[in-house]
């Protein structure tokens, strides 16, 4: 696939950098020189230099036969403009933008059509970070969750303690604590390696235990390998951009939220927005003003401005303080790997995030969701099985017979609306959806063509 990649940030540099490992052929517009030339040096794609919105751009990073244009730039008016000269000149058949405004997204439904601003697809990585977010806040003890067909299944990552009941047990042992869940550990990371279901002996602190379930399961299936800890209403927001004052608006009816920004003009603005949340104006690592407003009897900090520095150091010092949990925000790959396992509970990456949204438009079969994981070294993706045990290679197939490729391994399939968790003997059927879990990146082609149906389907 030819795909054109506007933007070489975060978001725009992983996305191109996971396309072209796949095989895809990747160009990708900046007006950063030095950027563009760090993107050539270790990645196999093409780089062009100038303004993503202008035609002779466009043209000269091959939009006339491209199949797609991924607008992942800082504006959001370059992008909308990007997709509508694509669509206009060029005619390019897939047009995906990344916007954050939300003065744009509460019109999104009148605004990106055909007629008027031409995207196929909307990225809003603000708002699929602060799903994130709340996912883990609903999961204390997760590291990660994800949400497949419609929320109907859950893949949850949690970090195993001691003192859990599935502690030095076997997996098999979960169904002797649940006998009425149904579940599977699907994989174990353990010293940052993974180990498949079937290669897992028992279960060791520390180790990351990924499983799926029903999603109405999951907090229970989590606390047998999380002791749940002591029940805190008490959130303390640090950083009132969009992503912090999302959250906040998500979680001021639920909980006692107080919210720290810096900027006066802005904390003026989020106080007279919001309702329940109470907004504090000043530094989110000023120790006398967490100390005044008791961070030590926060369930939960999280650090959420646009700077990565200050949100691992105000984490820091809010764990030092006295908060149960802290999360930060963290934009650099390198320091999330830093930080995750030291004073910070759990390091978000945005472009890891986002990465899942935008690859399920990449990927070939009928697929209908994909979740980056692992700092992108795993991917979780839901697919749906077409066609017949003639033109398909799974339908009509238990997931024994199926030709996996190693080191991937099938969670669950959602059956019209049963959840059914995956079973040896399983036989899939036309139109389920199953969910696959791979561990290494590589094998993810080998996995989509499983899910293609032949040419006389």
């Amino acid at each position: 696939m030819k795909i054109i990649v506007l933007g070489a940030g975060q978001v725009g540099s992983t996305v191109a950098q996971n396309l072209a490992n796949e095989n895809n052929e990747v160009t990708v517009v900046d007006l950063n020189l030095e950027t563009l030339q760090e993107l050539n040096n270790r990645i196999d794609l093409n780089t062009v230099y100038g303004h993503a919105a202008y035609p002779t751009v466009l043209r000269q990073a091959g939009a006339e036969d491209a199949d797609m244009l991924i607008a992942a730039t800082n504006s959001d008016e370059t992008n909308m403009i990007a997709c509508q000269i694509a669509y206009t000149l060029f005619k390019t058949t897939s047009r995906i933008a990344r916007v954050r405004s939300q003065h744009y997204l509460t019109e999104k439904d009148a605004l990106f059509k055909k007629k008027h601003i031409p995207i196929d697809v909307l990225i809003s990585p603000e708002r699929l970070v602060t799903d994130h977010i709340e996912r883990i806040i609903e999961h204390p003890g997760a590291l990660q969750v994800v949400d497949f067909a419609d929320r109907r299944v859950r893949l949850v990552g949690v970090a195993a303690e001691d003192t859990a009941p599935m502690a030095g047990r076997s997996p098999e042992y979960l169904s002797t604590l649940l006998p009425d869940v149904d579940t599977r550990i699907v994989t174990v990371y353990r010293n940052d390696k993974p180990l498949v279901h079937g290669a897992i002996d028992s279960i060791q602190e520390g180790d990351i235990v990924f499983y799926i379930s029903p999603s109405k399961d999951s907090v229970t299936i989590m606390e047998q390998f999380h002791r749940p800890d002591k029940p805190s209403r008490h959130v303390m927001i640090a950083g009132g951009g969009n992503i912090g004052m999302a959250l906040a608006q998500r979680l001021e009816s639920k909980y006692s939220v107080k919210l720290i920004e810096k900027n006066p003009e802005r904390a003026q603005y989020l106080a007279e927005t919001l309702d329940g949340a109470m907004v504090l104006n000043g530094d989110v690592a000023d120790q006398d003003l967490l100390l005044e407003e008791n961070i030590s009897s926060m369930g939960l900090f999280c650090a959420l401005t646009n700077d990565d520095e200050a949100n691992i150091l105000s984490a820091m010092v809010a764990r030092k303080m006295g908060a149960r949990k802290v999360m930060s925000l963290i934009n650099r790959p390198a320091y999330v790997e830093l930080v995750e396992k030291g004073f910070i509970d759990v390091a978000i990456s945005p472009h890891n995030v986002t990465i899942g949204a935008l690859l399920r438009h990449v990927r070939r079969g009928d697929v209908v969701a994909v979740h980056s994981l692992r700092r992108g070294s795993a991917e979780a993706l839901e697919a749906i099985a077409h066609g017949d045990s003639s033109t398909s290679e799974v339908v009509g197939r238990s997931i024994a017979e199926l030709p996996l490729p190693s080191g991937s391994v099938i969670g669950a399939i959602v059956r019209d609306d049963e959840v059914l968790i995956a079973r040896d003997d399983l036989v899939i059927e036309a139109e389920d959806h199953v969910i696959v879990l791979v561990v290494d990146k590589k094998n993810i082609a080998d996995v989509e063509n499983l899910f293609q149906v032949g040419v006389t389907y």
